[in-house]
């Protein structure tokens, strides 16, 4: 999927061991279709070669400001004219401190002082005591006041042997900010709070009920929420996907569970997307030990119980958040999928056909409000998000 085609990205590279995670990020930006133009200070040059970054994408690496390869020997100004986005990473404490003064004295910083409307990005990388410094956040802060992104940066273990903040972002990471950058904020300043994936019902400690959904429109709902700008919240039942990046995820089993998790999020939520397939039952009679075959072969009498509607409960909460529903059929979509709606009691709720939608990466969603119906064409999933997003931030109130 070409989520960065016709990009064109100038990746500055300053001192940090740190410059070893670059290399699977240019291959992974490339994949995503951007074009990339690496910068690297002397000091990165220790870390990584020139030839690894040029084999890697493809394009001359520029390491000095009197490269006379540039007709013009101006690199610092022509690499950055017609990009679409400067991103410094690993960013060190030293030049974090020299975008922030405007001081210009190699091709990066030059660069950057000379990028005239381009956008910066900055993915910090170093020690928790230099990340922590006064003279460090106080570079932070002037960077934010003058226009550029801080990505980052993680906690956790550090090339030093230490444990804190200061690690730059992961490629997969770094790959999820920039495609986002790009992305339209619709929901900037919102919380969205979505359910995803099956539920699964014990029949006992090793035996459940569940169903084929594999979360993957939900997940990508909530990736495309907070591509858009949201504070995203995912109440996720079982399913092996990986987190969203910026994602919170709330994990749980059943649909007590998930329906307890969603009310306790719901009142601090601006909009509720309800998209995973919560079991319509649950096993009442459940067994605290293994149920065991019988010699007549009989099979165990299993009593249900209807599990709570959690879409419902939230859309006729005094306050609530703006609701969204989903609806997989089988058959008569339309009817059905307006009849849901109507009885939900929410603005708009989304329709598709489970036999074409479950467990596939492509989707086509039917969206249906007061006006009527509309179809979306068939799109990857987390295209299909991204419209829906749309969809959603042309509609709340406000």
């Amino acid at each position: 999927m070409l989520e960065l085609a016709q990009k064109r990205i100038v990746l500055g590279l300053t001192g940090g061991i740190a410059c070893y995670k670059l290399a699977e990020f240019v291959r992974r930006a490339q994949e995503h279709g951007a074009v990339i133009d690496v910068v690297m200070t002397e000091a990165a040059t220790h870390f990584i070669t020139p030839v690894t970054m040029q084999a890697l994408s493809g394009r001359p690496v520029f390491t000095d400001a009197w490269d006379a390869r540039i007709p013009n020997n101006m690199a610092h100004i022509n690499l950055t004219r017609g990009a679409d986005a400067i991103l410094i990473a690993p960013a060190s404490t030293d030049f974090m401190a020299k975008l922030a003064h405007g001081l210009a004295d190699d091709l990066l910083s030059t660069l950057c002082v000379a990028k005239g409307n381009c956008p910066l990005l900055v993915a910090p990388a170093m020690n928790r005591e230099m990340w922590l410094h006064p003279a460090t956040q106080r570079n932070v802060a002037q960077l934010v006041a003058d226009g550029a992104q801080i990505l980052g940066p993680a906690e956790g273990d550090q090339a030093c042997g230490e444990v804190g903040s200061g690690r730059m972002l992961e490629p997969d990471e770094l790959l999820s900010e920039l495609i986002a950058f790009f992305q339209p904020k619709a929901l900037a300043g919102k919380r969205v709070l979505i359910t995803a994936g099956p539920t699964s019902e014990k029949i006992d400690p090793v035996r459940v009920i569940t169903n084929r959904s594999s979360g993957k429109m939900g997940y990508a709902i909530a990736q495309a929420a907070r591509e858009a700008g949201a504070q995203v919240v995912l109440v996720s039942g079982p399913t092996a996907l990986p987190t969203p990046y910026g994602v919170l995820r709330l994990s749980v089993e059943s649909a007590l569970d998930m329906h307890t998790a969603a009310l306790a999020e719901a009142p601090s939520a601006d909009i509720f997307i309800s998209v995973a397939a919560v079991a319509d039952w649950r096993v009442v009679n459940a067994s605290a030990n293994k149920l065991k075959k019988t010699a007549s072969g009989q099979a165990p009498q299993l009593e249900f119980a209807p599990n709570p509607d959690i879409l419902a409960d939230v859309a006729k909460m005094a306050s609530g958040p703006w609701c969204v529903g989903f609806a997989a059929e089988t058959e008569n979509l339309l009817e059905y999928a307006e009849a849901k709606r109507k009885r939900k009691g929410v603005p708009l709720l989304v329709g598709n056909l489970a036999q074409q939608a479950m467990n596939a990466d492509t989707t086509e969603l039917v969206l249906f409000d007061d006006a009527g119906n509309k179809a979306l064409p068939a799109l990857p999933k987390i295209d299909a998000a991204r419209e829906l997003i749309r969809a959603i931030a042309q509609r709340i109130p406000g």
